[in-house]
């Protein structure tokens, strides 16, 4: 039982309005394009609402923070849980498989970072981590762990709504049975696994993101700026030399080396390519 969880709700309502785009005479029939129209905004509608509907797990000590907090995510129409301690937590995120995770660093029962570790073990569930923990090692020490955003404190609602939204777009963008395949390379984004000659890859988090990234741009040169960009949410580019030992970390799993390379083959001086070794 979850003793210290407390759980903010607010039933989400789904509201499709249907406007007419066009001017049409009474018993005149729609047209095939208008028709298609209509449908596609209806989606497109529907698809908002729906990520408008996530549940979210938030673990975070401080009271205050953890009501305005709740109640910004719950306004949106997220169903929020909130815990005070890493271990109720940890319950609430393992146990209730969220959409997303928000939590901090500074917990009472045990450190966030450890906490982190402990549910990237068992789940690959977004994680967006807020915190005062401002120092570059800090912040990359902690997406290297599994975090899948970072705020530091303060920091407005209006962002953190935003870094929510584009977490679960992210999360929604693949469907099932949408696999890459590179040569004898597969990776399935929705199940983030990925195989190679049909054998299962053991890839840490970040590993299976950077693979994922170069995967979506087969054949594309793709910058060390772009990759901390997409994999390490840092827009400005950041330590270079992480993107360089994950890749080296991931060369390994591959079974090929920068002086040998098959899959990963790198531009100097721009950046890093996947292809397929058989073309």
């Amino acid at each position: 039982m979850v003793t210290n969880a407390v759980t903010v709700t607010q039933a989400p309502t789904i509201r499709i309005l249907l406007t007419q785009p066009f001017s049409q005479e009474p018993g005149a029939e729609i047209s095939t394009v208008a028709q298609g129209f209509l449908k596609v905004r209806m989606c497109a509608m529907v698809a908002d609402n729906l990520l408008a509907m996530a549940q979210i797990v938030l673990i975070e000590d401080d009271v205050e923070i953890r009501r305005l907090v709740a109640d910004a995510l719950a306004s949106q129409g997220h169903d929020v849980e909130s815990a005070a301690v890493a271990l109720d937590g940890l319950q609430l995120a393992v146990k209730g498989s969220p959409d997303l995770v928000v939590m901090d660093l500074g917990l009472p029962d045990l450190d966030g970072s450890e906490l982190l570790r402990m549910i990237r073990a068992v789940s690959q569930v977004p994680i967006i981590v807020i915190t005062a923990r401002g120092a570059d090692e800090v912040v990359v020490s902690t997406l290297d762990s599994g975090a899948d955003d970072y705020l530091v404190k303060p920091f407005s609602v209006a962002q953190l709504e935003a870094r929510v939204r584009a977490l679960l777009r992210r999360g929604s963008a693949s469907e099932p049975g949408d696999v890459i395949r590179v040569g004898e390379l597969s990776i399935d984004p929705a199940a983030r696994e990925a195989t190679l000659e049909g054998v299962s890859l053991e890839l840490s988090p970040k590993e299976f993101d950077l693979l994922r990234v170069l995967a979506e741009r087969v054949g594309e040169v793709v910058s060390k700026r772009a990759l901390m960009a997409e994999v390490w949410r840092e827009p400005y580019g950041g330590a270079e030399r992480t993107v360089d030992v994950h890749l080296s970390w991931l060369r390994n799993k591959l079974g090929e080396t920068a002086q040998d390379p098959r899959y990963l083959r790198t531009v100097h001086g721009v950046g890093v390519k996947l292809v397929d070794p058989s073309r």
